[in-house]
Formats: C-alpha cells, structure tokens, sequence
C-alpha cells in the first residue's frame, strides 16, 4: 500500500458506493499471530479497548480469548492507531485475524497514509498479507499489503 494516492484509490473508501464497512483480514493465522498483533498495539501505544459484550476488560491473551466456548459472545478489540481512525478486530477464528475500519475516518490522502502505515505494520510484524474486501466478498481483496512487494 506504499504511495498511495487518494485520487486512485477513493472509490474503494466512498461510503456511497461501498454501502457497507470493508473486510479487513490476515488469512494463514495463527494463535501466534493474534498474540503478535496484541503485542504490536502495546509496543506501538496504540490506544485499545477491549470488550466482552458491553463489559470493557483488560486485554487478555490471545490464546485465552480465543479458547473461549462457541457460543460465547465474541470478543473485540477496538485499536486507534492515530485519534478518528478506529479498526476493530473480531476474535472470530484463530486462523484468520479480521477487523473492520469505518470508510468515513479514511478519507483524504492523510487518512489514507494512516491507513496504509497500519497495514504495513501489521503485516511487516506477521510476514503475512493484509487484505481489504468488500463485505461479504471475502477472497476478492481491492487493496492490501504484500509481503514481498513490502
């Protein structure tokens, strides 16, 4: 997602057009992984919070939250890397990190760069690809970070 330009990408970020929040996902994860990128909102001092339903609690292990039984109400961490741009990860599966992002905050090339930044991270700290769906399209990503590309 390195240089980016808003002008050829905002289509992709149109809450018009989009109708909906974009999938964002790691897929190949691991139990490992999750912990890596719990790990990287501590090193980063990325603003998070963390809930269980409409309880905040501290953030737990990765492998903790994700041996929780199946019909437990799913977790999700809600990460800020900059004020205004908000992701928040579902602990759906451990073999696939998923979060959405709202298209609102990412708008503008600044937003945008913010955005990328947060992919790369990501994806530098797993050696795995971050992908950007459309919801529901899950397997057709419209922008992501390669690992190899960088």
């Amino acid at each position: 997602m390195a240089d980016l330009l808003w002008d050829d990408v905002s289509c992709f970020f149109d809450p018009g057009l989009m109708r909906s929040q974009p999938d964002v996902r790691v897929p190949g994860a691991s139990v490992d992984d999750w912990q890596s990128v719990l790990d990287l909102v501590v090193e980063r001092g990325w603003k998070c919070q963390y809930s269980e339903g409409e309880t905040e609690l501290p953030v737990p292990r990765a492998e903790a939250v994700l041996a929780r039984p199946a019909d437990a109400e799913c977790p999700g961490l809600r990460v800020w890397p900059v004020a205004g741009v908000l992701s928040i990860f579902r602990f759906h599966a451990d073999d696939e990190i998923d979060f959405d992002v709202n298209l609102r905050e990412l708008q503008g090339q600044e937003r945008l760069d913010v955005f990328g930044g947060f992919f790369r991270e990501i994806g530098r700290r797993l050696g795995k690809p971050v992908l950007m769906d459309p919801e529901g399209a899950s397997g057709h990503p419209v922008l992501g970070f390669d690992v190899e590309a960088d």
